[in-house]
């Protein structure tokens, strides 16, 4: 029989309820008011007291942003950049960890030793950018993708991961003439999807959100990345001086601000559209790879 609420249990259960709320729209909100500055007029936002929809609907910020090249140039070298280094990096991670965790691998100890010294130890940005300058990575596109190949962290993962996979799967192929690619590629690589997609989301965000790299390693204007832009443009850098320009603006009723706006939306939309379909993955994939030691 289902117990009566007392008015104590109402009063408490409103008190939750107002507090939820609160949380969602101090949470949400942020997110909201961004997308309402990339539909209004950047004039007409600089003026404040805009809260709950826009004031003065426009698409131009928008439009804005895909008629400048500097921008669509920008956001191809993020989206090609996310997803070769992403490949990349899981396919060469999930190399070297299978490996690594075959406990009769000659020298395994001396591996380890070097990743876990890898993980601890920096030689520093200067050490680090001698060492892309001396493999001719420095204004490349490989300065992006080949540095990341090998992830340290997700390595340790995958390595108790496939330590978790039955010995018995790779025996039975390699009676039955399986060489070790093989094995990997079409045993172990898909039951390993939790692991894959975990590794692929996080990898993936952080390619796509890197900017550092195109800071420091990058001086081709063609090669640099969406979010070294939207630096850019909180650092001030990118406002427009000449008169021609800023009377373009002017114009389009387009603001620096706005267009920071617009970028920062359009940047996040990719890793909104991917995380449905993997966030499944998640718990099971960290927590498959952390059972065993």
């Amino acid at each position: 029989m289902r117990r009566r609420k007392t008015v104590e249990d109402r009063v408490l259960d409103s008190i939750i309820a107002v507090v939820l709320v609160i949380i969602v729209f101090v949470t949400v909100y942020p997110f909201y008011y961004i997308l309402l500055i990339t539909f209004n007029a950047g004039t007409d936002t600089a003026a404040g007291g805009m809260y709950l929809w826009p004031r003065s609907f426009t698409l131009g910020n928008y439009l804005y942003f895909l008629e400048n090249p500097k921008w669509i140039k920008s956001l191809g070298i993020s989206v090609l950049r996310t997803i070769i280094g992403t490949s990349l990096a899981v396919l060469f991670t999930c190399l070297v960890a299978y490996g690594l965790s075959k406990r009769d691998l000659i020298f395994r100890r001396s591996y380890f030793l070097i990743v876990i010294v890898s993980m601890n130890f920096s030689g520093g940005l200067i050490s680090y950018y001698i060492v892309l300058k001396s493999l001719k990575l420095i204004n490349t596109f490989g300065v992006y993708v080949i540095p990341s190949m090998l992830n340290l962290f997700f390595l340790l993962i995958a390595i108790s991961f496939f330590r978790e996979i039955p010995d018995e799967l790779g025996e039975s192929a390699r009676m039955d003439g399986a060489s070790e690619i093989r094995i990997f590629t079409k045993i172990i690589l898909p039951v390993s999807m939790p692991l894959l997609a975990t590794m692929s989301l996080f990898l993936g965000s952080g390619q796509w959100n890197s900017w550092l790299d195109s800071a420091y390693f990058v001086q081709d204007e063609d090669l640099r990345t969406l979010t070294y832009r939207m630096m850019q443009v909180i650092n001030q850098s990118m406002v427009p001086s000449g008169e021609a320009q800023m009377a373009a603006m002017s114009r389009s009723s387009v603001t620096p601000f706005s267009i920071q706006a617009t970028a920062m939306v359009i940047s996040i939309v990719p890793i909104l559209g991917v995380y449905p379909f993997l966030q499944k993955h998640f718990v099971s994939g960290i927590m498959l790879g952390s059972v065993k030691g």
